[in-house]
């Protein structure tokens, strides 16, 4: 079933802009290597605000 939306999903029978297999299509990986402290979001950074259980230089870290 192809509900329209973005290309591929109105041109493309195999795709369909919504369920769970579309949200492969519109991930992108984003990395903030080298990125100024002050502009990460507070989750990512070095004080991690919110305990969040993270992986850094291969040790898990909350």
């Amino acid at each position: 079933m192809v509900h329209g939306g973005p290309f591929p999903a109105t041109s493309d029978p195999r795709s369909t802009s919504v369920g769970s297999l579309a949200i492969q299509r519109f991930l992108r990986p984003v990395s903030y290597q080298d990125f100024p402290e002050a502009l990460l979001p507070p989750a990512l950074q070095d004080a991690n605000p919110f305990a969040i259980r993270r992986r850094v230089d291969g040790r898990t870290e909350a």
